[in-house]
């Protein structure tokens, strides 16, 4: 299938590595300018040579810490300087601190606000005239498979996350008419630096080696395994490209059938 993102200008938040990464290279691979994000230029750097020798197609890399209004706003700057427009969007972040209600002081809702909803907010705000203009537009925003069926001791991600659900469900109505798609992914269990995180966490607070931690989340996955990045990043594609012509305001789960939630 010709997805029909050859030259469509791609920007993807948070992605030197991790699903962010993942989704940078399956674009990269269809030949999309892709535009990757971080607020590690070491990081950037080697993932931007990854991706040149996984697909032959070289990112441009940015320094960008999405909390940052003023950051978001360069970074667009940035993009539109050297390709024109933006097509296609990717909100992206990393999660916030795993933990119950009485954890958090108002400081660190105020972190998790700032990284999980609103940085979203302020890059769709730079980047929707652009697409409006062109009367076409991919938007996706990442989550969690919490916005399905909330997870324990992660009180902050549960919160916020849903807000971006809201949000993603209400902009895909308001700008339908301009040929602008927006939906949300849920991630599940994926190989990456956050899960490792998660699982670590549980480990510790249940006083249980890391690695009877992991079996009992695999058994929970009917599909035995936890999920490749790419695979994600391949879904992610899929929503940013022509062949996307009518899936709009939804949320897409990808769990290998973990959730037990309806829908």
């Amino acid at each position: 299938m010709d997805l029909g993102l050859e030259g469509k200008v791609a920007l993807v938040l948070a992605s030197s590595s991790g699903l962010g990464k993942a989704i940078a290279t399956e674009l990269a691979g269809e030949k999309a300018k892709v535009v990757i994000t971080s607020t590690n230029e070491n990081k950037l750097i080697a993932a931007r040579m990854d991706i040149k020798e996984r697909t032959g197609n070289e990112p441009l890399h940015y320094v960008c810490d999405v909390t940052k209004a003023r950051d978001i706003e360069n970074l667009v700057s940035f993009v539109i300087e050297r390709y024109g427009t933006v097509h296609i969007l990717v909100n992206n972040a990393g999660g916030p601190p795993p933990g119950k209600f009485e954890d958090f002081g108002d400081d660190v809702w105020q972190r998790a606000f700032e990284l999980n909803l609103l940085s979203y907010v302020r890059a769709i705000r730079q980047v929707l005239p652009h697409m409006k203009r062109m009367r076409w537009g991919r938007i996706v925003n990442s989550t969690s498979s919490s916005v399905r069926e909330v997870i324990d001791n992660l009180m902050l991600s549960n919160t916020f996350r849903l807000g971006v659900i809201g949000m993603t469900k209400t902009l895909a109505r308001e700008v339908a008419a301009y040929n602008i798609l927006v939906n949300a992914m849920g991630p599940g269990r994926f190989q990456t630096d956050r899960i490792e995180q998660l699982d670590r966490a549980v480990a510790e607070q249940k006083k249980l080696p890391l690695e009877q931690v992991r079996a009992a989340m695999v058994s929970q996955i009917p599909m035995g395994r936890y999920g490749d990045p790419s695979e994600y990043g391949r879904l992610c594609a899929f929503l940013c490209s022509e062949a996307n012509s009518y899936i709009t305001g939804q949320t897409i789960v990808a769990d290998g059938g973990m959730l037990r939630a309806v829908p």
